[in-house]
């Protein structure tokens, strides 16, 4: 897992960098340089005219730095330098004196002229870095709506300047394609309100002080492909299908039983060795054609959901996909929650009656996995102003029920009981389409069944569920994968992550 600190987390680990290796800050400041220069040669090519902003910080003092390293292997390169009053920090001064007579520098006074990056086709933006806490304003606020009113690709340096690390962010943002971050992720790059600002963005090691992280604290991690493999429980040569559970899905309804076959099959695709499914009688035939592998215990009932099955002798129970909200079905979701005393998998309609029936969260098994989208989320926690503010809401809410959240979308964020944060790598805008969620049920019920903790479940199933989204999107693109594509490339992702 990758930690995600603070921004005064982050100045601290560049000093303890400079004081314990020892280096120089201009020297460290050079690694920044040449880091960020590596990315961008083969993303761009040197026939492409380089536009730099620099203000009069480090963030500045890395724009000088890399416009000198761009122009050595063959750039054509420009420097704007924007100092709005603002004292020149000791690796600008020196970076600046480097790169006199080497390449054409303009200084921006108190206005600026609308023409002022025309025929740049890359803009390099290093004006602020990751210690801004508050909004721009003056010259820089002017530059910076310049630069978003350019057709030029845009290159943030570290952090898209006027954008904040650990806070809510206001006023004039540079709206970067690429963010070229150093070390370590930034917590405001997760979040969609800021999606328009960060583009994509890339982490560069530029060798700070791998102790220093190690030791620091935090309650936010990006997972790693590496740290999900770690998760994956090999399988035993002489096991059999009574090793690896027997799960129940309650699932499905008249008119939404395709809910109920994508999380069975995706279920199936998730190492299980047994599955039930649960659907009413209108849903026989659909899940004993459909998933062959799978039983069916069959509702008392023709369209609806309105009973349990007599016994809950399951390893674990997923719950909601395609369910429906009758008033029956109401009274059989606080049936089961009183029964069973394991670990479930909540979802979709489940969760919207425990919305509408707060009582039934008290009944909830600690240690579930609950698996909202954000409005599902704000009916069962309520409403926040920012992403900032849902992320805590989220956080005290997973302490609160002792339970895993997982709050889905881009980089979905897992929260647990203790109050850590994890924030998923795999996924793409395709998967944004009715099945999805359905999927994922399948997936965690399966893992939970087989005996991972409900935090495993929910880390591995998340990333193998993005994952087999990417794979999905890379043979048949985003726009036209379905859910039954993902569900057919559950195999491939754990086959990836299997690999040595």
């Amino acid at each position: 897992m990758l930690k995600i600190l603070t921004a005064k987390q982050i100045r601290e680990l560049d000093q303890f960098t400079i004081e314990q290796e020892p280096i120089a800050p201009i020297d460290l400041m050079e690694r920044a340089c040449r880091a960020f220069t590596d990315w961008f040669v083969p993303h761009f090519s040197a026939d492409r005219k380089i536009g730099i902003i620099c203000g009069p910080g480090n963030n500045g003092g890395d724009g000088l730095g890399i416009a000198r390293l761009l122009k050595e292997v063959g750039y054509k390169v420009k420097v704007w330098i924007v100092k709005g009053g603002l004292k020149e920090s000791e690796s600008f001064k020196i970076n600046l004196e480097r790169i006199q007579g080497k390449v054409d520098l303009f200084e921006i006074g108190k206005e600026s002229d609308s023409g002022l990056f025309v025929g740049c086709q890359v803009l390099v933006d290093a004006l602020f870095g990751s210690g801004l806490s508050r909004p721009t304003e003056g010259i820089f606020a002017q530059v910076i709506s310049l630069l978003n009113q350019t057709d030029a690709v845009r290159v943030a340096v570290d952090i898209p300047s006027g954008l904040c690390v650990d806070s809510h962010s206001r006023g004039e943002i540079v709206k970067a394609l690429h963010t070229v971050t150093f070390q370590v992720p930034k917590l405001s790059f997760l979040f969609p309100e800021n999606s328009l600002w960060v583009g994509r963005w890339h982490l560069v090691d530029i060798g700070l002080n791998k102790e220093f992280i190690k030791s620091a604290s935090t309650l936010n991690y990006f997972v790693t492909e590496k740290s999900i493999k770690k998760i994956i429980k090999p399988r035993h040569q002489f096991s059999h299908k009574g090793n690896y559970g027997h799960a129940l899905l309650l699932a499905g309804s008249y008119g939404k039983m395709g809910a109920s076959v994508l999380a069975a099959k995706a279920a199936l695709r998730s190492g299980l060795g047994l599955l039930t499914v649960h659907v009413p009688r209108c849903g026989y035939s659909i899940i004993q054609t459909s998933a062959p592998e799978a039983m069916a215990s069959i509702d008392s009932t023709e369209k609806y959901f309105s009973s349990p099955p007599d016994e809950l002798n399951y390893s674990a129970i997923g719950i909601g996909p395609g369910l429906g909200t009758n008033s029956e079905t109401v009274v059989a979701l606080a049936k089961v929650l009183k029964q069973f005393k394991k670990p479930m998998v909540i979802d979709a309609d489940a969760l919207n009656m425990m919305a509408t029936n707060k009582e039934l969260l008290q009944l909830l098994p600690k240690e579930s996995i609950l698996t909202p989208h954000p409005k599902e989320f704000e009916r069962l926690a309520g409403s926040w102003k920012n992403d900032f503010e849902r992320l805590e809401l989220l956080r005290n809410f997973s302490i609160k029920l002792q339970s895993v959240i997982v709050l889905k979308g881009a980089y979905t964020s897992i929260a647990c009981p203790e109050g850590i944060i994890y924030f998923n790598a795999t996924g793409n805008p395709g998967m944004a389409k009715g099945g999805s969620g359905d999927a994922l049920t399948g997936i965690l019920t399966a893992l939970l069944a087989q005996g991972y903790s409900s935090q495993d479940a929910a880390l591995l199933g998340v990333y193998l569920h993005g994952l087999a989204g990417d794979l999905a999107a890379h043979e048949l693109g985003m726009d036209s994968m379905t859910a039954t594509d993902l569900v057919n490339c559950i195999p491939y992702s754990f086959k990836k992550l299997q690999r040595k």
